[in-house]
């Protein structure tokens, strides 16, 4: 009988010390899991990528003033086909011009009031404004500039002068945007690293990621002054972004 309780005794104490054992474990486990959730570090990853545009076009636009509609509408009409004309003759076919419906702006009230040696006075203005635009497409991306240049000298010494403009057409962001978010993540990851080295501890999960807004920068479109340059060409903009992510230190 005394047997049988000293095994039950000894059979006890062995659970005692396994429970005290597991129960001690997890209390540690768990508060170093506490203990590592304060333990966080804030990083930025940056990415950048040009984006060539895909195609360019050229417009020219032209207009003339004055009381007589009908007479300004012949002028404009003249203008397009000598316009027109000129452009064959360096190379462009006509079905790659594309011309505008006229436009015609009758102000009805063709007198202003301007201020003439301290009095008010009227002024007659033009009633009639009649514009119209032509549009080159199919245009080397990479010379569309030099094109548009030779364009409006070309133009004015012909006595045609007009105002002589390029666009240039982009791929969507959202073609790059995985590419780029993939990117600013992990330049973000290697920064953590190197923080979590200096520290002797290990990075862990992210705990929280944000993504910023992408910019553009180029000559002619959004600038963004903390972008690291601005792409000179006329059909290169740079797409930029900068991820925020917090990392959990281990």
């Amino acid at each position: 009988m005394k047997n049988n309780c000293d095994l039950k005794l000894i059979v006890a104490s062995i659970i005692f010390v396994i429970g005290a054992g597991l129960l001690g474990f997890f209390i540690y486990k768990g508060l170093k899991t506490f203990s590592d959730k304060d333990r966080v570090v804030t990083v930025k990853g940056l990415a950048e990528m040009n984006m060539e545009a895909y195609a360019a076009t050229i417009d020219i636009y032209f207009s003339f003033s004055g009381d007589e509609l009908k007479e300004l509408i012949a002028k404009a009409d003249n203008k397009r086909e000598v316009i027109i004309e000129y452009l064959t003759s360096i190379g462009f076919k006509t079905e790659a011009i594309e011309t505008a419906n006229l436009s015609v702006y009758d102000r009805e009230e063709y007198y202003t009031t301007q201020w003439r040696n301290g009095q008010e006075v009227k002024v007659k203005v033009d009633r009639y404004t009649v514009g119209q635009g032509l549009t080159l497409s199919g245009v080397d991306v990479k010379k569309c500039e030099d094109l548009t240049s030779q364009i409006k000298l070309d133009l004015i010494s012909k006595d045609l002068t007009s105002e002589v403009t390029s666009d240039y057409k982009f791929p969507e962001l959202n073609t790059i945007k995985p590419q780029l978010i993939a990117e600013s993540t992990k330049n973000a990851r290697i920064a953590g690293e190197q923080f979590a080295n200096d520290s002797q501890a290990k990075l862990g999960k992210i705990k929280t990621a944000s993504q910023g807004q992408i910019t553009l920068a180029g000559r002619y479109y959004y600038y963004d002054e903390e972008s690291s340059s601005v792409p000179e060409e006329p059909y290169l903009q740079k797409a930029r972004v900068v991820s925020t992510i917090v990392f959990f230190l281990e």
